[in-house]
């Protein structure tokens, strides 16, 4: 097990983006997460490391495999689980009994895990796309909400786009190759996952724009509140950022079944999304809560996706991806489509 790292990002004050903020205490969760599409066709991988520490119990760590066929319409999912103390935790690497993270640009993945149908393994190698789309992003725009105690979910994206290389092995005996494929790290952590909420992200490699965002409802003060929404659009060398939470006039959010849909409104013009994974494939996820309590997450690697914003200054522009968008919906009830929780 690996000490607690007090590494500080430089000029920021706050630690590396991908250092641990595990501080060997109950009631903390915190993931690593990697995904990647398929340029032209409707396939997609996600893998996740999660470190969970209940307010009663031994921490563990957590390793989920999945992988998205939207010609086939089927996923292969699965997770493996070990104490936290038998786990690696360095600024650069996370490392399990069934997958290895290195961190960083380069980096890379090695794993496998046994399915109900074989094996299902992962060779990665990637490097961070040549463009400014690739810059690091923080849906939260201060310092003081990724370092203070609201909200009590933090993340960050240290790597918005990557180029992968590599194989992964089906557990059907096919392999794919995923040379020029695009996708991107995340790095969430807090003391409980977020109470509800959409998040989002796709690449759009043809036009060189990137858009990550979410809303959410979160308890404050003992009292559930309304969505808050942010998005952040990268378009070459410009950053659109619609990220002032509590600003309900200029939000508007909505949720149709799997079907996700943003507008927004700041001093950088104006800004609408819509996601939907309504006609592709899903999986179902259980996240535990440190306190016990179980959320359900219904996620998509595939979703279409639609991005229009109108800048302030400077000409509109849409652009859309028939299957490249990852997107999850975080729930407090099962949904009953899923006879199968992961």
């Amino acid at each position: 097990m690996s000490a607690p790292l007090p590494n500080l990002g430089p000029g920021h004050g706050e630690p590396l983006d991908n250092a641990c903020r595990y501080l060997a205490k109950p009631g903390h969760v915190e993931s690593y997460f990697l995904r990647a599409n398929h340029p032209t066709r409707p396939f997609a991988f996600w893998l996740k490391q999660t470190i969970l520490a209940a307010l009663a119990g031994p921490p563990v760590a957590e390793s989920w495999f999945i992988w998205f066929d939207g010609e086939r319409q089927r996923t292969w999912a699965e997770k493996t689980t070990q104490p936290f103390e038998s786990a690696r935790y360095f600024p650069d690497e996370v490392t399990t009994n069934a997958l290895k993270l290195t961190l960083g640009a380069p980096g890379g993945a090695v794993g496998a895990v046994q399915t109900e149908q074989g094996r299902l393994g992962f060779d990665l190698r990637w490097t961070t796309t040549p463009s400014p789309i690739a810059r690091r992003l923080s849906l939260l725009p201060y310092r003081v909400l990724r370092t203070g105690p609201f909200p009590k979910s933090k993340l960050l994206t240290p790597y918005p786009s990557l180029d992968f290389t590599g194989v992964v092995s089906l557990p059907d005996g096919s392999t794919v190759d995923v040379a020029g494929w695009r996708g991107m790290q995340g790095h969430n952590w807090g003391k409980e996952h977020t109470f509800e909420y959409v998040w989002g992200q796709c690449v759009f490699p043809d036009d060189e724009v990137m858009c990550e965002g979410f809303s959410a409802r979160v308890k404050l003060a003992g009292a559930t509140t309304p969505r808050l929404s942010a998005l952040v659009v990268a378009k070459s060398a410009r950053t659109f950022r619609f990220d002032r939470l509590f600003d309900p006039w200029r939000q508007k959010a909505s949720i149709d079944g799997d079907r996700w849909t943003l507008a927004l409104a700041s001093d950088d013009g104006e800004a609408h999304l819509t996601m939907d994974a309504s006609s592709q494939p899903m999986v179902c996820l259980g996240y535990d809560n440190p306190n016990g309590e179980r959320s359900y997450c219904l996620n998509s690697k595939l979703a279409r996706v639609e991005l229009t914003v109108r800048p302030s200054d400077g000409a509109s522009f849409t652009v859309k991806s028939a299957h490249g968008g990852a997107l999850e919906f975080l729930k407090r009830q099962a949904d009953p489509r899923f006879s199968r929780v992961v």
